[in-house]
This record gives structure tokens, sequence and C-alpha cells, in this order.
């Protein structure tokens, strides 16, 4: 059985190569490059000119439908590329014909029942992003040929066509954006294009961050802040149920009236975020884990909060985490049914406050109000925070048939629906509508309206669909964000520089125009 595994793919330059059957060229052109790809032979013989199964990354062994063509082998002499008829297993040798397959790792095998090797997966995600386009209309051909011969040679470069007909080309930077376009224009495109590329755009993230004294969670919770000024602008002050957020905290009302959600959010740090999606404590997370712990009061006693105790809580508490940084949590009084209450009013309603300027100068809202008891009563489980312990004690015994079918129609029917919105949620931020990245929404209450019908049987007073959760969610995320320190982060690549004592200053000084940072500097034993 032969088996080679083709890794990565380079520009080679006709000149370079010796070969007869290849078409020749002048011994000053340079313009004309052919695409080659670097093996290594696994087992077998590898030989010039028999025809060979072409796998990509993710073949899964069922499709029938797998290419099968001729190959011509080359080994690698320094700059030179010379034409052998064959390649024994563990040598390294370039290959011919294999650009038309459009893969970036190809497997070859002499039998169809080979499974292919996967290529290395580095986690780099491009961060800029430009439309490319020739000059003259009819070199459209030329610069798709180019493109596709840059995607092989560069795994790190990500070439897309819209359906509007553009080609989108997206690189890891600024400094390897203007590289790829003078190698596709001068290399791939045979040096005889023109190309005209757009503005970059930059992929951006919406975040937040602490405010003061948020880590003291009974004093953050008593205290009076001013609003922010973004919820006092336009466009963001025209949020809908932007009067029902405060410091990070939102009563989202359903359409209707009928439900009212009380969701909270806080900055989630990276070391949490890796916490929670392993399962466990890492290592330099300790500090992170203490402020996320504080802050949604884990414990009731701080001074017995640990990292460990704070992570078990998060843990507890977890119901979803995306790929951006963010988590969905459940509050343990929600999850246990203490902040469900179900509202028996006579419109059909939950209670809405009134907005502190309409109560400054008139007199006291009365008492019997219909949901003012159990809004009050969902303000008290708020003060709890997350603790579990005074989850415990906490007694269920004014709970009624209503509040137990207000928890079963939660658990049942709108639960689903509450992890939509929140996914919808994460993909577009208040600011910019750019995805959110670091945050934790809690999920702290829900107040149902119900009504008894002649057989004393509790019902929702309104009808309450999966779609009216997913807004009123997603509406309330929103609206909680505005109501805390907003922040834009900008994506930045992270890696490591090798250079010579001599090119030290060189490096520094194009770091510096691009904006570049330089963490940690190091000689590297036996380098000059």
């Amino acid at each position: 059985t032969v088996v080679a595994h083709v890794c990565k793919f380079a520009s080679i330059s006709r000149s370079a190569v010796t070969d007869s059957d290849l078409p020749s060229v002048l011994p000053n052109d340079q313009s004309s490059n052919i695409m080659m790809g670097i093996a290594r032979v696994l087992s077998g013989t590898l030989c010039t000119g028999d025809d060979y199964y072409m796998f990509g990354p993710r073949y899964n062994g069922i499709s029938d439908d797998v290419p099968k063509q001729k190959i011509r082998c080359y080994l690698l002499m320094g700059s030179s590329f010379v034409r052998v008829n064959s390649v024994p297993a563990g040598h390294i040798c370039a290959i011919y014909n294999l650009e038309n397959l459009q893969l970036k790792t190809v497997t070859l095998s002499n039998k169809k029942e080979c499974m292919p090797l996967r290529g290395f997966d580095f986690g780099l995600q491009p961060l800029v992003k430009v439309n490319v386009e020739p000059v003259h209309a009819s070199d459209t051909e030329n610069l798709e040929r180019g493109l596709l011969k840059l995607s092989l040679a560069d795994s790190s470069v990500e070439v897309t066509a819209t359906a509007k007909g553009e080609r989108i080309l997206a690189c890891l930077g600024e400094i390897h954006l203007e590289r790829s376009i003078l190698d596709l224009e001068t290399v791939y495109c045979d040096g005889n294009i023109k190309i005209r590329t757009s503005d970059p755009i930059t992929s951006f993230r919406e975040t937040t961050a602490w405010f003061t004294n948020e880590e003291d969670f009974d004093s953050f919770m008593s205290s009076k802040i001013p609003p922010l000024r973004q919820t006092i602008i336009p466009p963001y002050c025209d949020e809908e149920g932007l009067e029902h957020a405060y410091k990070g905290r939102c009563r989202a009302v359903i359409s209707g009236r009928a439900c009212a959600i009380t969701i909270r959010i806080v900055p989630l740090p990276r070391s949490v975020y890796d916490c929670l999606k392993s399962k466990k404590f890492i290592e330099g997370s300790e500090d992170d884990l203490l402020m996320v712990g504080k802050g949604l009061k884990c414990s009731n006693n701080e001074s017995t909060l640990t990292p460990q105790s704070a992570l078990t809580a998060l843990l507890d508490s977890l119901d979803d985490i995306d790929s951006n940084g963010n988590a969905l949590l459940e509050a343990p009084n929600l999850y246990k049914g203490h902040s469900v209450k179900a509202v028996c009013s006579a419109n059909g309603e939950v209670y809405i406050p009134r907005k502190e300027e309409d109560t400054k100068n008139g007199e006291d809202e009365p008492e019997n109000i219909d949901g003012l008891e159990e809004y009050n009563a969902v303000q008290e489980c708020l003060r709890t925070g997350m603790d579990k312990e005074s989850c415990d004690a906490e007694t269920n015994d004014a709970s009624n048939d209503a509040d137990t079918i207000a928890l079963d129609k939660w658990r049942q029917d709108m639960r689903g629906s509450a992890l939509a919105g929140f996914q919808l949620a994460m993909r577009a931020g208040p600011l910019c509508e750019e995805p959110v990245q670091g945050v934790a929404v809690i999920l702290e209450s829900v107040e149902i309206a119900m009504r008894a019908d002649s057989s004393k049987r509790f019902t929702p007073s309104k009808e309450l669909s999966g779609g009216m959760v997913v807004a009123a969610l997603r509406s309330g995320i929103r609206c909680a964000l505005l109501s805390r320190p907003a922040r834009i982060v900008e994506g930045h690549l992270k890696l490591t520089l090798h250079s010579s004592l001599a090119g030290l200053g060189s490096l520094h000084a194009v770091l510096s125009k691009r904006r570049g940072r330089v963490v940690t500097d190091s000689m590297v034993d036996g380098t000059d």
C-alpha cells in the first residue's frame, strides 16, 4: 500500500524545475510559476506517472466520489527540483499536478480504502478582509487562478466568494495582507495583472467592564449611580426595553406584559471561561474567579470564598457556553423555583413599576396592586445572589399551586427558548451590531401572569410562544449591556518572532509602526 501526505503547497519558479516534459522558459523569465505539493511518503514507493486516489482532510470514508489522477515526483535539491521516477517511504518530495484539487492538505494512496490524515490546526482566524478585483475585466479568470494558488500556498489565507460576485481575501493582519496582495500580483498571477482592493474591514467584538464597586455585591445592589452616557444619547436611548435596565440588570417584559424575565450581565474573563469550558480549575485564574465569585455572590461569607468554590458554583449553574467567550448561567433561586412567581392579576399582566421621575412628586403606590407582592418577593430573591446555601435555607411555604404551574411552564416551554434568545443576542451587540465576547448572562427570576378558570385550575393568562421569549430575552440582554460600561474589542495576533541581533532594531521599528507590542524579549541559546 502506498500512502503519502501533502502537508503544504508552494509556488515554485519554472526555471528552478528540471523536467523536459514541462514547457521551456527563457533564462531570465521568472514570471512563470507552478504549484508543488510538499509531501512525505509514509508507506510504499511513490512513482511518477501512476494514478493515485486523492483524499481531502474531511473525507469520511463513505463517499464514492474520490478523485484519481496521475502525478509527477520531484526531488528537492536545495532551491532546485529534479524529476525522479520513484520516491521510497520515509523521504520528502515535491508532487506536481495537484492544484486543481483546491485542497490545502491531501493524502495520496493507491487504494480507495485509505483514510486521510488531518492537517495542523493552529487556531488562527483572519482579522483583516478586503475585496479584490482586477482593474481590467478580462483579467478576472487570471485573478481567480491566482487566488486559488495563494490560498493553497498560504494556509493562513482564506478566499471566499459572495453571492454578489465579490472575492474576499482574508489575512491575519495588515502586513500579512500587504504581502499577500504583492505575491498575488507578482507571483501567482504571473505579474501581468493589476488589482484593485477595497478598504480593509476589521472584525471587532463588543464586551463590558466591571463597575467600580461591583465586587461588593450588597453595597452595589443598594448604590445609586447616574445613567451611563450611552443610555441617554441616540440611537442607543431608543432601544426597546431600556427603561427596565439598570446597572447590568434588566427585567425583560414579554410582549403583552404576560411575563417578565430578570437577567443580569457581568464580564466573564478569559481565564474563567477556559475553566468553565474545560470544567476544571486552571492555574492562574485565581484572581478572576474570586472577582466573578464576589460580583455574583457565590458565597454569603466572603472569607470562605475560594477560587475552587467559586468555580464549583459557576459550573453548577452553567446552562450553555459558546465559542466567543460567553456563558449562560441559571441562578440557584430560579433553578429551584424560589424566584418563579405566578401573578394572579385582573388584567392578565405582570406588575410594571413606575418610572422614577413619575414618582418623585407623586404619592406612593398602593400596596394592593396586582403583582406588587410577587415583584417585591423576586427583588428579595435577587439579593441572595448565587449563594447556594442561602437558596437551600429558604423555605418555600409561601408557594402555591399557581407558582408550581408557573415553574412547570418555565421548565418545559420557556427555558429552551431562553437559550435560543441568548445565542441570538450574542451574535450582534447593541453598540455596532458586532458579535459579543466575554460576558456572562445570568437568568435570575421569572414572573408569569396566571388566571384561574371555573374549576380553580391555573393557566397562563395569555399565550406565551417560544418566539416571544426569544425576542424578549434578546432585547433584555442588549439593554443590560447598554446599562453597563460598554467596550469595543479589536482583534490582535499573538505570535513569536525570531531575529538576529543585527536586525532587532529594524524589527522593533516595524512593530511600532503597526501598533505592535512586545510582551517578552529573550535570547535563544546557541544563536546570535
